[in-house]
């Protein structure tokens, strides 16, 4: 898997201060995509075990309230299959004391779907370790800035965990 950036001090994607791995390779192909360059599956550098180990020292101090995911589309099948071993390390590292928002442009109701491409043999375990899924592709037409953590009116912030 390539990913395309890495914030190692983000206050827009998610909850708090965060880190957030873009990662590369998008099919959804929307119109308006503010990261379009990162719909390339090629685009950016390889995701390495050097560059886990840059986002465990990055995620350690305790002002960083989590992990974000975004990119691209982190819900693409083959990327699913690459991010689920780094994301069960971040979950051995930090437990509960991060959280995980992932931004997708499919549906809960496509991940969830056995019959929907999205969905993979390792999509439930990815969602079982999210927090906070945010939702839905972006739509042009129904942008709104106003929006806090997402970019048009039909994306949803869904809190997959309670405390």
């Amino acid at each position: 898997m390539n990913y395309a950036s890495i914030r190692k001090c983000d206050i827009a994607n998610g909850e708090g201060v965060r880190v957030s791995l873009f990662v590369s390779g998008c099919t959804h192909r929307c119109k308006g995509c503010f990261n379009e360059e990162a719909q390339d599956f090629n685009y950016g550098a390889i995701f390495t075990p050097e560059i886990e180990a840059e986002l465990f020292d990055a995620l350690a101090p305790s002002h960083i309230a989590g992990l974000t995911l975004l990119g691209g589309e982190p819900m693409e099948p083959s990327n699913q299959v690459a991010l689920l071993p780094f994301l069960r390390r971040f979950r051995e590292k930090f437990g509960n004391s991060k959280t995980l928002w992932i931004y997708t442009g499919c549906t809960i109701e496509e991940l969830k779907d056995t019959s929907s491409r999205w969905h993979t043999d390792v999509t439930d375990e990815i969602l079982s370790m999210t927090d906070v899924l945010v939702d839905g592709p972006f739509i042009e037409e129904l942008k709104d800035i106003s929006l806090q953590f997402r970019g048009s009116s039909n994306q949803r912030i869904l809190r997959l965990k309670t405390e």
